[in-house]
């Protein structure tokens, strides 16, 4: 057989290549399934009594908008860790915007407190926000999963951790719709302490099951 006609057989027998779906198309359909269903979820527990009065102050606002851009660039961190088109600095995004979120938090608690406010710097045991959290944060991770599991060019351990950052941060900021701290410091503590707890135990099991799920099943030896 000429080479030529080798390659010909060869090239005839190849079924086409099923190209890689964006990072922000994935994006995109990971905020069509999170978006409605924190909605629904504030929706259920109803707006916290005080919205109307902490929307028209700047610091909710600037909190809730690093927050969001923290889920935000984590969900497409996750969808571009790992892929040979997308430069490897993109999973560190997420860490500056949260550091920039914590940041913004940290200093409205410092000016509380340098304006002397009554019982502002003063921890109290909010034991909702760490059920809260992983509720709103169950839809928002199982979807991150279900975009992630269909391609072997992920990395799996930065992808699951910034996927579960995505999903824990996406519902911090849902919860603070519906649920109110005694102050900022309870907050930074337990708000966001619990949030970050959940990202680092969601991105460790998250990592697994993708592992496991993208890994075909060994076929039975032949008996002898």
């Amino acid at each position: 057989m000429q080479t030529e006609d080798l390659i010909t057989a060869l090239a005839g027998d190849l079924q086409p290549v099923r190209r890689l779906p964006s990072p922000a198309g994935l994006l995109a359909r990971w905020l069509a399934v999170t978006l409605p269903a924190l909605a629904l979820i504030t929706l259920t527990m109803g707006p916290r009594p005080d919205l109307g009065a902490i929307l028209a102050g700047p610091g909710f606002l600037a909190a809730e908008a690093l927050g969001a851009l923290t889920a935000l660039l984590a969900a497409h961190a996750a969808f571009c860790a790992g892929r040979p088109d997308q430069p490897g600095w993109k999973p560190a995004l997420p860490a500056l915007a949260l550091l920039l979120w914590l940041g913004e938090l940290g200093r409205q608690c410092a000016v509380l407190g340098l304006r002397g406010a009554d019982g502002a710097l003063r921890l109290h045991l909010d034991l909702v926000c760490v059920p809260a959290i992983a509720i709103a944060s169950l839809v928002p991770a199982a979807a991150m999963v279900a975009l992630l599991r269909g391609s072997a060019a992920f990395r799996r351990g930065p992808a699951g951790l910034c996927g579960a950052l995505a999903a824990c941060a996406a519902a911090e900021v849902a919860l603070r719709l519906f649920h109110g701290s005694v102050n900022l410091v309870t907050l930074l503590a337990w708000q966001m302490g619990s949030m970050l707890a959940l990202a680092l135990i969601g991105g460790l099991v998250s990592s697994r099951l993708l592992r496991a799920l993208s890994t075909p099943a060994r076929r039975p030896r032949a008996a002898l």
